[in-house]
């Protein structure tokens, strides 16, 4: 009998898994609630899909919370990475389901899953590490050189092409970018009085700023990924969030972004990752921030 079916037969483990999962749903309903958010769906409007709506993607979210919960377990039970692919590709076949076969939060049940998992593994005792830490020392070598499973997906297909690291290096190396660069401008905007749906934003322009996105580079090739960063770089340059007309400079990047199809999924992943940290992690704090 594997470790996961273990769960199944024994049923949730002595942990805490339905208040992680729950703050992991709650995390990618923030997410879809952002506005302006360059290319990415909110309840304005699709953004640069054709086949997803905001109503879409909160069913979907809400699907994934029985899944977060095992994951969470899961990680209780310090399952291999092997093990935690058996949950994940039954979360992503519930997704699937709901939402008639449109792919909504793939690289989040990727992501937010192996944080779940790090937070179950994390809870019963008093290690000091974060959560990305626990992700990077526990499962990281397994995550690097197992590409099986996503290798038709868009990521792969631009990791090939572009050489690009995506999702899969981003989580062996303990999620970094959420780290340095997400979590830190989201909680320095709402230091600064910001509203929590402006944080987010700001949060959102630094990860497209800086990040190599595969779903970027799916879209609009190496050319699509420049002017991302550019008109992120730009927006954060003439003061983000804290610049009176932010909300009408940040809205016609969004404009931008659909008329070129620019869609950048990785972050949208990465934010919502932030938003679950954000609840889940000290401010400060020994291995508050993995390398």
């Amino acid at each position: 009998m594997t470790q996961v079916a273990a769960v199944l037969e024994r049923g949730p483990v002595a942990t805490d898994a339905a208040s992680i999962a729950r703050v992991a749903t709650e995390a990618l309903l923030a997410e879809v609630a952002t506005w302006p958010k360059p290319g990415l769906v909110s309840d304005r409007d699709t953004g640069s899909h054709a086949d997803m709506d905001a109503a879409l993607l909160r069913a979907s979210a809400r699907t994934l919370t029985a899944w977060f919960a095992e994951l969470a377990d899961a990680g209780c039970l310090d399952c291999e990475m092997s093990d935690l692919r058996v949950i994940g590709l039954r979360a992503e076949a519930a997704m699937l389901a709901v939402t008639g076969g449109v792919n909504t939060h793939r690289g989040a049940i990727f992501g937010l899953g192996l944080l779940c998992a790090a937070a179950g593994l994390r809870q019963p005792s008093s290690d000091p590490r974060s959560l990305g830490e626990v992700v990077r020392d526990r499962w990281g070598a397994q995550i690097a050189r197992d590409d099986e499973a996503t290798a038709g997906s868009h990521g792969a297909q631009a990791r090939r092409r572009f050489g690009a690291g995506g999702a899969r290096i981003e989580a062996a190396r303990g999620f970094p970018h959420v780290y340095h660069l997400a979590l830190p401008a989201l909680r320095a905007a709402a230091a600064a009085g910001a509203p929590a749906t402006a944080a987010r934003v700001q949060a959102c322009f630094a990860l497209i700023a800086e990040l190599e996105d595969t779903n970027l580079l799916h879209r609009g090739g190496r050319a699509g990924l420049d002017f991302a960063r550019l008109e992120a770089r730009r927006f954060l340059a003439e003061g983000g969030i804290a610049a009176p007309d932010w909300q009408q400079r940040a809205a016609r990047v969004h404009e931008a972004f659909v008329s070129r199809r620019l869609s950048p999924g990785g972050s949208a992943d990465l934010l919502a990752m932030a938003i679950m940290l954000d609840r889940l992690e000290p401010a400060s704090g020994p291995g508050g921030t993995p390398p």
